[in-house]
């Protein structure tokens, strides 16, 4: 078998490793479930989901923290570093509402990890007038978007490559993001338009109306 397949080209690809990035094990003070699977959302910034995952280099762990505007599925923030800090999850939140400048009431949900939970965090909400919403406890589905983005950015971009350095991760999601995921990924949800076509069409038609 190994010399067929060595003769066609062929190998296994291995499973990646998994790490856990969820940590609710905490003494930190948890947000009651605002969003409750309500994702369908008529308007632009008014409802966020935010969350962290995990890309392994041949360097160690690279860390990706995103933030979803529910509207357009477009990704309106993120961070990456090779620590899952609070400072990581902020520093996504922070890049969304200076690229958006939401108004105050929006709703960004998150799970119950400690990032989210933190001080820091909590502080940046506050100072934004935004309102913190957490999943239940273990309940991924009560954050399925941002969990299928990350489904997503795996399948068609991350599995394929075996990075050597974080620094070749995080170009290269970056890149998935902003080249191709925002731009040009078409969303069935979207009627088969990408998140800044949908958004571009919809701003279209707000001002015709």
């Amino acid at each position: 078998m190994a010399k067929l397949m060595k003769e066609a080209g062929v190998w296994v690809r291995s499973k990646k490793k998994y790490k856990v990035t969820t940590n609710s094990d905490h003494k930190q003070p948890v947000f009651d479930n605002l969003l409750k699977r309500e994702f369908d959302v008529a308007q632009p910034d008014q409802t966020y989901v935010a969350d962290i995952t995990y890309i392994w280099t041949q360097e160690g762990w690279l860390y990706l923290a995103v933030v979803i505007d529910l509207f357009s599925r477009k990704v309106v923030g993120w961070s990456i570093g090779s620590r899952m800090k609070a400072q990581l999850v902020c520093d996504a939140l922070t890049m969304a509402i200076w690229q958006r400048r939401p108004s105050a009431g929006l709703i960004v949900h998150t799970d119950r990890g400690s990032q989210y939970a933190s001080r820091a965090y909590r502080k940046l909400l506050l100072a934004n007038g935004i309102k913190g919403s957490m999943s239940r406890k273990g309940d991924c589905w009560d954050n399925a978007v941002v969990e299928s983005f990350f489904g997503s950015l795996k399948q068609e971009r991350v599995q394929w490559k075996n990075y050597q350095t974080r620094l070749e991760a995080q170009q290269d999601i970056l890149n998935y993001i902003a080249m191709f995921y925002n731009s040009h990924r078409l969303h069935s949800y979207l009627s088969y338009k990408s998140p800044n076509n949908y958004e571009s069409e919809m701003m279209k038609l707000k001002k015709a109306a």
